[in-house]
């Protein structure tokens, strides 16, 4: 299993807010960087692009309130996850993103990097939700 992850951050919002901002894919537009393309969204569902990738299909999976959200992949060439996880710290939160998947070498080695940047994307741009 080939497991990437972003950094942790600090939020100055409770992890109750994150976890229903991150629930819910109708938000994603505010966490998605401009090589985004074909975004389209429900409240369980998203798919998009990334500039020189295959469309991605996302659907919300198991869910633990305010600790952990898991979005698994909705079809597509790689089975896979992303996972949030949210650790209370007082008032605020920490929250970190994983990707999970079974990767053969050559296709870890493809999609590490870009994999990785677009988790910190996301984390980063968590920090900024209103």
């Amino acid at each position: 299993m080939t497991r990437i992850e972003s950094q942790q951050v600090a939020i100055n919002k409770s992890a109750e807010d994150i976890y229903n901002f991150i629930s819910n894919f109708r938000n994603f537009e505010q966490l998605m960087p401009s090589s985004v393309e074909d975004l389209e969204t429900t409240e369980d569902t998203c798919s998009f692009s990334i500039k020189g990738m295959p469309t991605t299909r996302l659907k919300i999976g198991e869910k633990t309130p305010f600790r952990h959200v898991s979005m698994v992949a909705d079809g597509g060439q790689i089975e896979f996850s992303l996972n949030c996880s949210l650790e209370e710290d007082g008032d605020n939160c920490k929250a970190q993103l994983f990707f999970e998947a079974e990767l053969n070498m050559m296709m870890k080695m493809m999609i590490e990097k870009p994999i990785n940047n677009f988790l910190n994307i996301l984390v980063e741009r968590l920090k900024e939700i209103n």
